[in-house]
């Protein structure tokens, strides 16, 4: 389980003041949880404090039981992985050296036959083993995205932490994306947390969703309880109308 304690933060952005929390939530182990809501809602915000890639100003952050301020960086790369919306990797790197660095918390960049494993079965896990050999700089952005994933999921860790992974994805990517997400929460025992834009993505492929709303949690629950119009037209400022879709509750909003 992930556990924030009345966390909060306060930071500059674009020349005005940010301020997140205080933040009380659980996040269930195992499934996929999707985080939604507007745009500057606190999302990636969120997402990347539970990553340690950004500090608390107050409270605490647990991931099973581990404090993320306090745990070792080797300890806790064991445990959590997390994918940015921004990566800046060497583009003369190929697909696989890529994903490889997902195991440096295990081979401290000697890699074991143990750790090419994983790395064959995170690039197969996306079907990325005919572009293994490419370049980054020679792929689309989509095909990247999908070798962040890969590098994220080769990671091997019950926690996975992605914000907006479905960036640079066209739509037959998008779902494929999102299946091979909740295979890997269902199949592979992985606890995923995904930051998601759309609102249907969320209903169809997670578990549960956290809506966010100005910097705080506003909804926190199963999806057939979010999937409500009255939820969602609150947490985004739009009339929202959720009705039964061919595959689960749809939410019409234009």
């Amino acid at each position: 389980m992930i556990t924030l304690d009345a966390v909060r933060k306060q930071y500059r952005s674009h020349n005005d003041t940010v301020e997140i929390g205080p933040l009380d939530l659980e996040i269930p182990s195992g499934g996929v949880t999707a985080l939604v809501g507007p745009n500057g809602a606190g999302k990636s915000t969120l997402l990347t404090m539970v990553g340690r890639l950004l500090g608390l100003d107050e409270g605490t952050i647990e991931v099973a039981g581990y404090d993320v301020t306090t745990t070792g960086s080797k300890d806790l790369a064991k445990i959590l992985s997390v994918l940015r919306q921004e990566n800046h990797f060497i583009t003369r790197l190929t697909v696989r050296q890529l994903v490889g660095f997902g195991r440096f918390p295990y081979s401290k960049g000697r890699l074991t036959a143990l750790d090419e494993q994983k790395i064959t079965e995170a690039i197969d896990f996306l079907d990325l083993d005919h572009l293994e050999d490419r370049y980054l700089d020679e792929l689309s952005g989509g095909q990247r995205q999908r070798a962040y994933v890969a590098m994220v999921l080769a990671q091997d860790t019950e926690y996975v932490l992605l914000d907006e992974p479905l960036n640079n994805l066209d739509m037959r990517y998008s779902v494929q994306m999102m299946g091979r997400l909740r295979d890997a929460a269902r199949q592979l025992g992985r606890t995923i947390v995904v930051v998601l834009h759309d609102i249907n993505f969320a209903a169809h492929y997670a578990d549960h969703i956290v809506a966010m709303k100005n910097g705080t949690v506003v909804e926190s629950g199963p999806v057939a309880e979010i999937m409500d119009g009255e939820v969602l037209t609150r947490v985004f400022d739009t009339p929202v109308q959720v009705i039964d879709g061919p595959t689960g509750p749809l939410a019409v909003y234009y």
